[in-house]
Formats: C-alpha cells, structure tokens, sequence
C-alpha cells in the first residue's frame, strides 16, 4: 500500500522496473557533516527551511512536485481525482484532506552505504560501478528531527562496532539496509543482513544502541541473501523482548512488528481511518468484512461506534500473520470480542466457500472472542452489511470485485493508494452507486494519493 520516496540500493540490483513506486534520483546531496561522523563531507543543510528551500537543485528526484507550493499540489491531485472519478458520477466529493509538508514520514527505508570506516544511509544515485555517487538522507526533512536524530545515532554505532555495508557491485559487505519506524512512543529499528554473520555482534551490542536511543522499543534482525532488488528476507530475529510498536490513533492501540505494514503518513492515517468512522456511523451496519485488514486500523475504527464495541460483528482478512496477531492485540486492549482476524489471503478466503449459496442472513451472525472457537460467520460467510478495501497498489482484482457484485453487500468502503486501480476495480461493480469520495494527501511532493470511497448497493 505504501509509496516510497527515496530510490534505494534495491534499484541498483534492477535497471529496468517500471512499476511507478519509485523516482529515481541522479545526483549528489549537499548535507550536514556531524563532528562526530564524517560520512557526510561537503554537505550543508538549512534545519529550519522547508524541502522546497532545501532542494532547489534538485539532486533528489524523490520528491518530483517540489517545485509547486502545497496548495498547487493539492489543487492539481483534486483535478485529477475529479476528472478520474467523473464515470462513476459520485453524488459528492470532499475536500482534500491535506498533510504536513514535512516531517510527516513514519518510514526510513535506508541503503547502508560508503565503507565501514565511513557508513552512510540514504540511496544509490548511480547505475554503474564507475559513476558510483551515493546519497546520505539522515537530514532529509520529509522524517521527524527526532528521527533524523536517531538515524545519525544508528550510523555512529554501525561505525563503532565495524558493520560492513554491502557493495553491491562487488557483491561483498553484509549489511544491506536498515529500517526505522517511529511510532507513538518510540522507535522500532530492522538491520537487513546478507547472512548471519554479523548477527551474534549485533546481539552482544544492541543494548548501546538504546543507551542511546531510550525509546528505541524494538530491534530485530532480518536476512535477505539474495543480490536481487527485494528489501527483506523470509526470516527475522527479533533481538528485544518486546516484538510490538504501539501506533496509537484516535486514541485506538494500534501496534506494527518488524514485518507488518503500517501507513506512511501517520497524521493522515489518522485522518483517513476517523473519516472511515464517520462515514459509516449513520449506516444500519451490523456485520462488517475488512479484506486486506493488515493491523486492523479501519476496521476497529468502523466497530468503535457506540458504548456497546461488540454491537458490529467484524472479520478481519490479511496474509500477514504478524498484523493479525498486531490487530488481535488492539481488539482484547479494547475489549472487542466480536470480532475474529484470520491470516488468510482475501481472495481464497473469498471463494473457498460461496457465501451465495448460503442463506444465512448477516443478522444471524454468531459473535465469538477471538481465542474461542472459530465464528459462524467465518465458516459460513453470511454476506455482511459493510466490506472494507484496503488493498495493495495493484487493487482487490478482478476476482474479488466480481464476488462482490455478485454478493451484494449493502456498502463497500474502499480505501486505495492507486486511483487506477481503483477505477479498474470500481468499474467491476455496476450494482453501486459511489456516495462519497475524498482525497488523503498521504504523499506530499508526489502525484500519488489516497483515495477513499464509499459506495452503496443500487435499489
């Protein structure tokens, strides 16, 4: 679901991608240099300018739409919202929801580049081993001051304790990236290895790093031995005894651990999830699907309406084992036991079973504690009065979106990070009628959007 916005070392791997996620960036940076780490040499930047001041070369392509002021970027993604949703004559389109301009990025993805003596974090600029230009990020605005602290913080230890970046040209080095999320109380930090080498030496000093870092809550270790552009590896190591970053939102516990996905934009997730929430709150919604339900964020925010939480029977679908687990542990905090989250992909879960055949109406749905014995609503799949989408950016697919118009659920609310997608999929269901539309401004700087959009079955 999540764009990125820095081009990293994983694109070097592969010259030929053309999925649309990435901009390249072709130049050198000017930075800070630290005293205390001379990584960054012949840098300056402003800390207190915007990243339109701080960028006006251009040496970081990330972010393509600095040159227009934030209101021209909104206005321009709202045209293309409208000309786009145009076919499906929505009865209303709102506002934009608009984000920080800066520091607004709950995500480092960061290549561990330079030699060991003098590690840099940030992304490779170049496409050969001769043009070999890399660029160090740890000041880019678009993160937190308090994370770009950290971020130097983490390159000082890789320093210290000798953590050799891998080259990927000469295909030696171990440490490929590291990646930080910030959350509502703190950090969590993933070092991506090209084997176990270094591990026992991250193990034995991690502990000086949240000398450091006091907040920094997780810390794990992921392997990822292919010289392919992939960022992370099938196994991971978790070093701290705690697995779980709390991201709390609306002032619902929400957790990520190192493999489950978050939204980038934390401000705007908030937003998006507390407008799903009101959308809905007028709604006769009793049974609710959350396909691609990852940490639970919407729909424990679509079941938080009234006093009684156990009121809307919900089933939360994600193949991430790691966010089912992250949302079963914000539904017993909040005492939600209507619920059950099944790590399942959304389109076997879908068709293994055909809920058309079943003439059990949502309202009959058997409500169960998620440690208990497996719902009927699971088994049977009565056809619920609300399906929530919020799937990755090649959207729910054809297979699912036919399910649906076959099914009929009262209302579909999708949420999607690609408007093309979207309209792909939207135009499988020619029984809906879309209500609302909104656009969330979860890129800055980019043309890429969040979009969520409530439909309703025609009469």
């Amino acid at each position: 679901m999540q764009c990125c916005y820095h081009r990293s070392t994983i694109d070097c791997y592969n010259t030929d991608r053309s999925n649309g996620d990435c901009v390249q960036s072709k130049q050198t940076h000017r930075y800070s240099q630290s005293k205390n780490d001379s990584s960054s040499k012949n840098n300056s930047l402003s800390k207190d300018s915007s990243p339109a001041k701080d960028y006006p070369l251009k040496q970081c392509l990330s972010c393509p739409w600095l040159d227009k002021p934030y209101s021209q970027q909104l206005a321009d993604k709202q045209a293309i919202l409208l000309s786009t949703m145009a076919e499906f004559h929505p009865l209303k389109i709102e506002l934009p929801m608009q984000s920080r301009e800066t520091a607004f990025r709950n995500k480092a993805k960061m290549a561990v580049l330079g030699t060991v003596e003098k590690p840099m974090l940030g992304i490779h600029m170049a496409q050969n081993q001769q043009n070999n230009a890399e660029l160090d990020l740890c000041d880019c605005p678009l993160y937190s001051k308090s994370m770009q602290t950290v971020l130097k913080l983490i390159r000082t230890y890789i320093r210290k304790q000798k953590l050799v970046p891998y080259n990927i040209y000469q295909r030696k080095g171990e440490l490929k990236f590291v990646i930080l999320t910030q959350g509502s109380e703190g950090f969590m930090l993933r070092f991506v290895l090209r084997s176990q080498r270094l591990v026992d030496k991250i193990k034995a000093t991690f502990h000086q790093l949240q000398e450091k870092i006091h907040n920094l809550a997780v810390i794990s270790v992921n392997i990822q031995p292919a010289h392919a552009a992939i960022l992370e590896g099938e196994e991971e190591l978790v070093l701290t005894t705690n697995r779980f970053l709390p991201m709390t939102l609306n002032s619902i516990p929400l957790f990520v651990q190192p493999k489950s996905f978050f939204q980038t934009n934390t401000q705007i997730a908030e937003k998006l999830y507390q407008t799903a929430h009101d959308w809905i709150a007028p709604l006769a919604i009793h049974s609710i699907w959350d396909l691609f339900c990852g940490v639970g964020g919407f729909g424990l925010h679509c079941v938080n309406q009234t006093d009684d939480k156990n009121s809307i029977a919900l089933t939360g679908i994600e193949i991430n084992p790691e966010a089912i687990e992250c949302a079963t542990k914000s539904a017993h905090l909040m005492g939600i036991q209507s619920l059950s989250f099944k790590s399942l992909d959304a389109t076997d879960y879908l068709l293994t079973s055909d809920v058309a055949a079943s003439s059990t109406t949502a309202s009959s749905i058997t409500t169960s504690s998620p440690t208990t014995q497996e719902p009927q609503h699971i088994s049977h799949k009565s056809v619920p009065d609300l399906v929530l989408l919020n799937p990755p950016r090649r959207g729910a697919g054809v297979a699912i979106m036919h399910y649906l118009q076959r099914v009929k659920p009262n209302y579909i609310l999708y949420s999607s990070c690609n408007l093309a997608t979207l309209v792909s999929d939207l135009n499988q269901l020619a029984d809906y009628q879309v209500q609302r539309v909104q656009l969330f401004d979860m890129f800055p700087h980019t043309a890429h959007m969040e979009v969520l959009t409530l439909l309703k079955k025609k009469d």
